[in-house]
């Protein structure tokens, strides 16, 4: 019995973490960003609220391609990439994205980004 409990604490203290990060949703882009890079981003947002990862990352790629340099498109990116297990991907881009988050507190307070980061 005790074994039993503790291996239901064990999986419950591992679990726990990884379902709050799965709350996280992909980002819109900031007011005045690139036409392009906002369309792409638009279409890969509504492909990962279907569940797409896969077509989500190549709409987040795209948009990317438009302009590397804003941090919700690398957040994007890294989400997707994390969703398909592509880990060490995923830890590039939420760098990306912490890097150039110029203060946005939800990149830089991001559960999932912190915890790629913190390895």
């Amino acid at each position: 019995m005790r074994k039993m409990s503790f291996l239901l604490v064990f999986v419950f203290t591992i679990l726990f973490p990884l379902s709050a990060m799965a709350n996280e949703s992909p980002m819109h882009l900031p007011e005045g960003s690139n036409e392009s890079a906002n369309m792409h981003n638009e279409a890969g947002i509504k492909h990962w609220g279907m569940g797409h990862a896969d077509e989500a990352l190549k709409h987040f790629k795209e948009a990317a391609a438009a302009d590397s340099s804003i941090a919700e498109i690398h957040f994007n990116e890294a989400l997707a990439l994390d969703k398909l297990g592509q880990h060490g991907e995923a830890t590039k881009h939420f760098q990306k994205a912490k890097d150039n988050a110029h203060g946005n507190d939800k990149i830089l307070h991001s559960d999932i980004l912190n915890g790629h980061l913190s390895h």
